[in-house]
């Protein structure tokens, strides 16, 4: 039996879901950073570019046989949609999220980013910058929610912000240096 390696004719679906976590990231950090109030806007954005966006792109990584992008992308995509859920809450019957259930849920979230961090050894440091920041952003909430400490929480907005800008860069960097055939921007 004989190995055929085939060569995929998908787009790098990276920048795709990369803009969606970014841009998302983003207006949900200058909401926890105090700057924004939370509204519809970042509702929106979550659903559609953060979590429709990204869930399109995680299947593009499956087509492309990348596992961790898959994962990535998926996961995130439907960390966007819980996280809408649980501030509509739409199942009248069951009980609000409360404070710890959020520290728990975000606790969760921080450590699946800290594994998919140690895979990102073997990737740009762009990447790797968008999951240390990510783990530590999910970490920060967590701790924010177990404690109550509003301080604690705006300083999650900031690292959030940095996290979603260089998200932002890792996708249009990607994006100029296919344009171009050459690194433009470095990753």
């Amino acid at each position: 039996m004989s190995t055929q390696t085939t060569q995929s004719n998908i787009a790098n679906p990276a920048p795709l879901g990369l803009l969606g976590f970014g841009m998302t990231t983003c207006l949900l950090n200058l909401h926890n950073a105090e700057i924004i109030p939370l509204s519809i806007v970042i509702v929106a954005m979550g659903f559609a570019l953060g979590g429709a966006a990204q869930i399109i792109a995680g299947i593009m990584e499956f087509l492309k046989n990348n596992t961790f992008g898959a994962t990535a992308f998926t996961a995130y995509g439907f960390f966007w949609w819980s996280l809408i859920l649980i501030w509509m809450n739409p199942f009248s019957k069951i009980e609000a999220a409360d404070a710890v259930s959020m520290g728990y849920y975000l606790g969760f979230w921080g450590l699946f980013t800290g594994f998919m961090f140690i895979g990102t050894l073997k990737h740009n440091r762009a990447t790797q910058i968008v999951f240390g920041s990510l783990t530590i952003l999910f970490f920060l909430l967590s701790a924010a929610n177990f404690t109550g400490s509003a301080e604690i929480h705006t300083i999650a907005g900031y690292v959030g912000i940095f996290c979603g800008l260089s998200a932002l860069y890792n996708a249009m960097a990607q994006i100029v240096n296919n344009e171009y055939g050459k690194t433009i921007l470095p990753l």
